[in-house]
C-alpha cells in the first residue's frame, strides 16, 4: 500500500499539469509529516495525501483542520489515545493525557519553536484534544475515520494562549485551531518556511515580513500569500534566483521531466530515493525532510547523485525514452560558461549524463 501511494504521488509529480499545487503538496506534506510505518498509517497515506493537495492552495485554517482530523496524524502523534485521566474512559481503562500531537501542533504545524507558548498551553491543548481519536470499525466515525470520543473527554473550562475557551466538547479542539491559525507567530512560522522553500535557505527578513502580513491579513489565504511570494522582488532577485539545492526527491522529480522521459519504472524510482535517503513517507521524524542545502550537499551525496544520473541517462528508467543531450540543452535553458566547455570536452556518449549531473541540474 504505500508502494502504490508513492507511485501515485510521483506520477503526479512527474505529469501533473497542475505544477504548483504538487510542489506544494510537497511542501505541506512535509509540513504536516506522518511516518507510513507506525501503527496503521500506511492504510490512510493516499487519502491523507489527497486531504493535503485538496487544501493546499486554500485555506491554512482548513488544510490545518483536515490533518488535525486525519486518522494517518491521530495515530502518528499518538493522539489516538489521548484521555481525559478523570473521564469515564479514563477511570474505566486507566489512560492519561498524551501531549505528543499538542506538543508538535504548535511548535511544528503553527506556531513554532519559538511561538510564545508554555508547558501548560501544552498540557491544556492536550486536553481540548481528549476524545479526538478514529474509528477503526469504520462504524462510528464522523469522516474519513475520524471520531469523536466523548466519554474521554476532559470536560472542564480551559485557558489557552490567554483565552477562555468553555468546555463544549469538540468544538473546543475547532476554536483551539483557530485561534493558532489566526495568531501572529503562526503567520511568521509559516511564511518563513515557505521563504526557505522557495527562495534561500536563510531568506530575507524582508519578505518573510511580508509574507506575514498578507498570511494575517487574509486570514490564511494561502493561494494569496504564494501569489505575494512569487511575485516578490526576493523571488526574482539575481541574489537569490536559481540559488535552492534541489532535495534527492527534487532532483530525481526534475530529472525525469527534464528529460522527458516516459512512463518510468516507478519502482527504480522509488528504490533511487531510498539510495539518496528520502523515501517518500520515509522521515521518522515529525519536521519532515529539510530542504536546507546543508543538509543534502556532501562528497558521498554527490557521488550517489552522478550515479544515479548517468544510469538515468543510460535508460534505466526506460530504455526506450533515452535522454538527448540536445533535449536537456532545449529543456535547462541557460548554463554557464565552464558547464559548457566541460561537456564540450567529453565524448558524445558522456554528455547527457554529464548535463544531468552539472550545477544546473542540482540547483532550482
Amino acid at each position: 500500500m504505500v508502494n502504490q501511494a508513492e507511485d501515485a504521488h510521483l506520477l503526479r509529480a512527474i505529469y501533473s499539469n497542475r505544477q504548483l499545487q504538487e510542489v506544494m503538496v510537497d511542501f505541506w506534506f512535509n509540513h504536516f509529516n506522518v511516518y507510513a510505518q507506525k501503527d496503521a498509517v500506511k492504510f490512510w497515506l493516499y487519502e491523507y495525501e489527497n486531504q493535503i493537495r485538496a487544501h493546499a492552495l486554500g485555506s491554512f485554517y482548513d488544510l490545518l483542520l483536515a490533518t488535525a482530523k486525519h486518522p494517518a496524524m491521530l495515530m502518528y502523534l499518538d493522539n489516538q489515545m489521548n484521555t481525559a485521566p478523570d473521564s469515564p474512559a479514563g477511570k474505566k481503562h486507566n489512560r492519561g493525557l498524551n501531549e505528543n500531537y499538542a506538543r508538535e501542533l504548535m511548535e511544528l504545524h503553527t506556531l513554532g519553536v519559538d511561538g510564545g507558548y508554555s508547558q501548560d498551553d501544552v498540557i491544556t491543548l492536550a486536553r481540548i484534544f481528549t476524545g479526538w481519536s478514529t474509528d477503526r470499525s469504520g462504524k462510528k466515525g464522523e469522516q474519513q475515520g475520524f471520531f469523536f470520543f466523548a466519554s474521554r473527554h476532559d470536560r472542564q473550562n480551559k485557558v489557552f494562549l490567554g483565552q477562555q475557551i468553555s468546555a463544549s466538547g469538540i468544538e473546543e479542539g475547532e476554536v483551539a485551531l483557530k485561534i493558532l491559525a489566526n495568531h501572529p507567530a503562526t503567520a511568521h512560522h509559516i511564511s518563513y518556511e515557505l521563504a526557505q522553500y522557495f527562495v534561500a535557505d536563510l531568506p530575507p527578513e524582508s519578505l518573510v515580513n511580508h509574507l506575514a502580513k498578507i498570511f494575517l491579513d487574509s486570514q490564511g489565504n494561502i493561494q494569496l500569500v504564494m501569489d505575494a511570494l512569487i511575485h516578490s522582488q526576493e523571488f526574482n532577485d539575481p541574489q537569490y534566483f536559481g540559488q535552492k539545492f534541489k532535495t534527492p526527491y527534487q532532483y530525481l522529480i526534475s530529472l525525469v521531466r527534464w528529460g522527458e522521459i516516459q512512463q518510468p519504472n516507478l519502482k527504480r524510482l522509488r528504490g533511487m530515493l531510498f539510495q539518496l535517503s528520502m523515501p517518500t513517507y520515509g522521515c521518522i521524524a515529525p519536521d519532515g525532510y529539510s530542504n536546507a542545502q546543508s543538509v543534502w550537499l556532501n562528497p558521498q551525496a554527490m557521488l550517489q547523485r552522478t550515479g544515479l544520473a548517468t544510469a538515468i541517462a543510460n535508460g534505466v528508467l526506460n530504455k526506450n525514452s533515452l535522454v538527448e543531450i540536445q533535449q536537456l540543452e532545449q529543456n535547462l535553458g541557460v548554463v554557464s560558461q565552464r558547464t559548457k566547455q566541460v561537456i564540450e570536452q567529453t565524448p558524445v556518449k558522456l554528455r547527457t549524463a554529464l548535463m544531468m549531473g552539472s550545477p544546473e541540474a542540482m540547483y532550482r
